[in-house]
């Protein structure tokens, strides 16, 4: 049985996905700004739709973690068949979110198995649930991993595995960006610019090869360099990345998924350790 606590965690999670797309402007991804555009006003609204209905999925992860009480094979296998349900969930909500609920479901769970745990300590639990194989998953191959067995990436489950290596690096740009005086929503979009700056974004080496996805690298590191969103020749460098991808109908999905894992790590102490605020 679901406790308000549960739902607390996976109203954080749902809360950190659909801020993630209210920012703008990413590069190369759907943001705000896609409502005015006639051929993707759609995907964007329905990519918010299909976020808050990850809410019960969540939820169930949350309950499912909170009743085994450690990072057992049994609860990835539990996990894993609620992440199933719940994708096909989503998908008649409109789909989208696949690696973006592998990871926020990840850590939910961890976050759920010690309320009161700081975000880092979080991550390493998640790492401790991804390390169990899922025994009952189907044995096709995914798109990502067929691309990361092709080109040696790590892939969702190599993050995961690893202790989600850049949702932490991220939560660390969003909280030094916060305290250089950044806007929220320049803190945000450094974070993003970091995951993006070096993770082998499997969808990128899918649609525009190694060479595409060191291209993308590069431009988000040149924000970076150039003192970050914040800053007149960051914002320069933002706008000329964000004008390369869309011309060439490249999107860093990866990179997406993984700051709504740094924006649910970054609300875990306030609304996990209190979950009376819930009621």
């Amino acid at each position: 049985m679901r406790s308000r606590a549960d739902d607390a965690l996976a109203q954080a999670a749902v809360d950190a996905l659909t801020g993630q797309l209210e920012l703008a402007p990413k590069p190369g991804l759907p943001d705000p700004r896609d409502l005015n555009a006639r051929t993707t006003r759609r995907d964007h609204r329905a990519l918010r739709w299909s976020a808050k209905a990850l809410a019960p999925g969540l939820a169930a992860m949350a309950a499912a973690a909170r009743r085994t009480g450690e990072p057992t094979p049994r609860l990835r296998t539990e996990l894993g068949a609620i992440g199933r349900c719940t994708e096909h969930s989503v998908g008649l909500a409109g789909g989208g979110h696949r690696g973006a609920l592998w990871a926020l479901g990840l850590l939910v769970a961890a976050a759920a198995l010690d309320p009161r745990a700081a975000p880092r300590d979080v991550a390493a639990t998640a790492k401790r649930i991804a390390a169990h194989p899922d025994r009952r998953a189907p044995r096709r191959p995914s798109r990502g991993s067929s691309v990361s067995a092709r080109y040696g990436a790590a892939g969702a489950r190599g993050e995961a595995r690893a202790g989600f290596p850049h949702v932490r690096r991220a939560w660390d740009a969003l909280t030094a960006a916060r305290s250089a005086g950044a806007t929220e929503a320049e803190a945000r979009l450094d974070a993003l610019l970091t995951v993006m700056s070096t993770l082998q974004d499997t969808e990128l080496l899918y649609t525009a090869g190694p060479l595409g996805l060191r291209r993308v690298q590069t431009g988000a590191r040149a924000v970076l360099e150039a003192g970050g969103t914040a800053t007149e020749p960051g914002r320069r460098a933002l706008d000329a990345l964000d004008t390369d991808l869309h011309a060439h109908a490249w999107s860093p999905r990866g990179s997406a998924g993984l700051l709504a894992g740094a924006l649910f790590l970054d609300s875990v102490p306030v609304r996990a350790a209190s979950p009376a605020r819930a009621a």
